[in-house]
């Protein structure tokens, strides 16, 4: 069997495949706050973090089984350790928190702040130096987005708005660090490798943890873990960090500006959802600021 890792080597692949991997990847993240928000009602928080990595990285161990990866050098240990920190624990943990005090409609205020966190770590951590007109887009399409949040009526909660800030910058130094480690390792071997790195600590918690009966828990539930364990915490990182490989974290990471869209957008789909004009008008807007922002990210 050819190993997966030799078919999907950044550096062969066209510049224009970053932006579809990463616009896949931000599309399955885009279900990840409603999921986390569902789920929280009737799960722990801190359990439903633990079982989701353990979940993920069962899978993980796996597919690094079943394609015969070799062992990360030494070297690359403390990168995944920001990894697995920073985007299997940090972020969905502080998110499940937060999901306690607000709604997964307020968590869109933020998630307009990822990309420039993204960038920033990437500035510091990736050695990519931006342009400054890309810093303009990038500040124009996260001050979009979070109008658009507010103008839609949010309540405030200190307790949530910390606790979101602080996952905000967890996920983007984790999206950075991971884009390093992608252009040696690939994408999915770097995201399987942090979850693996994460097993000895979430599986014995997920255990020590677990509700003494699962009898009450919803399906509506049971399927929220489903989906954060398997497509937030495994299948939309193998797009995502592959596609920051290719573009760029400054380039790709900007597609994050349309996460909250695609959201409501599911929500409209999904739950029936009126999706207004403000709405359409400010995701054109944003679609430009992202343009914007690629074209002098480098």
């Amino acid at each position: 069997m050819e190993r997966i890792s030799n078919l999907q080597n950044p550096a062969t692949e066209k510049p224009a495949s970053g932006l579809i991997n990463g616009l896949i990847g931000v599309v399955i993240f885009s279900g990840s706050l409603p999921a986390t928000r569902v789920a929280v009602l009737e799960f722990d928080p801190v359990f439903l973090t633990v079982v989701r990595a353990a979940i993920a990285g069962v899978l993980a161990l796996c597919l690094l089984l079943l394609f015969k990866e070799q062992r990360t050098a030494r070297q690359q240990l403390l990168s995944l350790i920001i990894v697995a920190m920073g985007v299997v624990i940090g972020f969905p943990l502080l998110t499940a928190l937060a999901l306690q005090y607000v709604t997964s409609a307020h968590s869109i205020v933020f998630v307009g702040l990822l990309p420039l966190a993204t960038a920033a770590f990437g500035v510091v951590r990736g050695g990519e130096r931006p342009r400054p007109v890309f810093w303009f887009f990038s500040v124009l399409g996260s001050l979009l987005v979070v109008g658009f949040a507010v103008s839609q009526g949010l309540t405030a909660s200190p307790n949530g708005d910390i606790l979101m800030l602080l996952a905000i910058l967890a996920c983007g130094l984790g999206y950075a660090e991971g884009t390093k480690l992608s252009k040696k390792l690939g994408g999915w071997q770097v995201i399987c490798w942090a979850l693996v790195l994460s097993l000895p600590g979430v599986g014995p918690l997920t255990a020590w943890l677990a509700p003494a009966s699962f009898s009450g828990i919803s399906l509506p539930a049971w399927l929220s873990l489903a989906y954060v364990s398997l497509f937030s915490m495994l299948i939309g990182f193998v797009f995502w960090y592959r596609g920051l490989a290719q573009g760029g974290i400054a380039a790709v990471g900007q597609l994050q500006l349309l996460q909250p869209f695609f959201g409501l957008a599911l929500a409209a789909a999904l739950l029936h959802e009126q999706v207004s004009l403000g709405m359409f008008g400010v995701t054109v807007a944003v679609i430009l600021c992202v343009a914007g922002a690629r074209k002098f990210a480098r």
